[in-house]
């Protein structure tokens, strides 16, 4: 008995002496890549270089020569496309504030975290920044000072971002007018807020990518593996849409499976199945258009529109469109849309055969159907089928009738609107009706269009509506 004890006493020993070296790994920042590569832009700005060489770790020396003239002109355009592909200024900019100069709230379940100052300003951005710096960043989420940063900023997605990539990123935020605009402190619980913790999030869950730009899968073609490279790097869409555990790591074996965004309570559906918003089956154009203006062709007035169903964005996909993927050049657009197309369609687990969905309470949907005519019916049509051009019809929605009933409560609430595109410039909105309707009419009226017109889901009940308009 004893030599057991022993025998469990020691392997404890052992396994808490891995689990130290681990983290103290992590904290140092052993293995991050302060020996990478040169940069080909590491000397474009010598100012800033020099001005961190004071008070930072000497860079690598640069062996590559910076580019000068319309060379310079072009990486810093690439760079600006890069950014907006990667959606930067999202969180990193405030509503009202300057351009990337941080400030925007992060809700998480851990608590607050503020975008940082992304511009050229020597104090409170990245004008002491190296390009080495940023590409530790991007790639190994660790900062100048070598702390390590949040996985609210994607680096998990990031890491797989190539180095010329990042480059020509970095080229672009540099040459932004500098912002003096301090960074917010983080608002996170304990002990959220350690690094200590932080170190012990990153053993368990992330693994630095290759970020060589290598084919993701070489049988297939340039188109898919740039996709792949887009969605899962710089696009970084399984922030998203990927569901995450407790501890809010992606669970990487339901990729783009679709979860609740954590902190703003909308569901980001799955983009791997038919009945959320899987598009194997749809038009490559309809894709396309979907990312490039926010509506399908469909939702479109003739003679562009297709045969497909109709379908719109909104919520923060509305804002991914409006800051990012409509700027997507052609071949992106396609190169993502054929990737999307390409998912397998993700079989449903096994599980015990569950009930049928009762038929919701007559009296229910009596009074769903009297706020519908009263504060629906004149845009979604009298049988949900919608206007094309302007509304979307409700009859067959993937979105209205999705297990998850969050955004169409969460729509009935707050309203919204498409994004405003150079392809769809003045998109029809929906008002929010938080003020109008209590829990009980906005159940009533959301089991209505669940359940009519052939529509089949489960009916929602107050508290349903409660979580969502306390976003709990």
């Amino acid at each position: 008995m004893k030599r057991v004890l022993w025998t469990l006493a020691l392997v404890l020993l052992v396994l808490a002496g891995a689990v130290g070296a681990l983290l103290l790994r992590e904290l140092r920042g052993a293995g991050d890549g302060a020996g990478d590569g040169p940069s080909v832009a590491q000397a474009a700005d010598a100012a800033p270089i020099a001005a961190s060489a004071a008070s930072a770790p000497a860079p690598v020396a640069a062996t590559v020569a910076a580019p000068v003239g319309a060379a310079a002109a072009d990486l810093r355009a690439r760079g600006a496309y890069l950014a907006r592909v990667g959606n930067c200024m999202g969180c990193h900019t405030a509503r009202g504030g300057a351009p990337y100069a941080g400030g925007r709230p992060i809700e998480t379940p851990f608590g607050t975290l503020y975008g940082p100052n992304l511009t050229p300003d020597a104090q409170t951005g990245l004008g002491r920044w190296t390009a080495q710096d940023f590409w530790r960043a991007l790639h190994y989420g660790r900062a100048r000072d070598g702390r390590l940063l949040y996985p609210a900023f994607p680096y998990p997605d990031y890491t797989h971002v190539t180095r010329a990539d990042a480059d020509a990123i970095y080229a672009y935020l540099q040459s932004l007018p500098p912002v003096a605009q301090p960074n917010r402190a983080h608002a996170l619980r304990f002990p959220y807020d350690t690094q200590l913790a932080l170190a012990a999030w990153r053993v368990l869950f992330f693994t630095p990518g290759r970020g060589d730009g290598a084919a993701a899968d070489p049988a297939r073609g340039a188109q898919w593996n740039r996709g792949a490279y887009l969605v899962n790097g710089l696009a970084h869409c399984g922030a998203c849409h990927t569901p995450r555990n407790a501890l809010g790591a992606s669970q990487a074996s339901r990729a783009l499976g679709g979860g609740l965004i954590p902190g703003q309570n909308w569901y980001a559906p799955a983009l791997d199945a038919a009945s959320e918003t899987g598009v194997a089956h749809w038009p490559l154009d309809d894709v396309v258009a979907l990312l490039r203006t926010g509506v399908t062709r469909a939702a479109s007035a003739p003679p562009v529109a297709s045969t497909a169903a109709q379908a719109s964005v909104s919520g923060p996909m509305a804002e991914v469109v409006f800051h990012s993927t409509q700027y997507l050049s052609d071949a992106d657009a396609h190169a993502i849309a054929a990737y999307l197309q390409a998912l397998p369609e993700r079989a449903a687990p096994p599980a015990p055969p569950a009930p049928p969905i009762a038929a919701p309470p007559r009296r229910l949907m009596q009074r769903g159907a009297e706020i519908y005519h009263d504060h629906c019916a004149q845009c979604h049509g009298t049988q949900g089928q919608g206007e094309r051009g302007a509304f979307p019809a409700l009859a067959g929605n993937r979105a209205v009738l999705l297990a998850e009933p969050t955004n169409l409560v969460r729509m009935i609430l707050q309203g919204g609107y498409a994004p405003a595109t150079a392809g769809n410039p003045r998109p029809y909105g929906m008002p929010p009706y938080h003020q109008l309707l209590g829990d009980e009419d906005v159940a009533a009226v959301a089991t209505f269009v669940r359940n009519a017109w052939g529509n089949h889901a489960a009916a929602l009940d107050t508290i349903d509506v409660y979580h969502v308009r306390e976003r709990r």
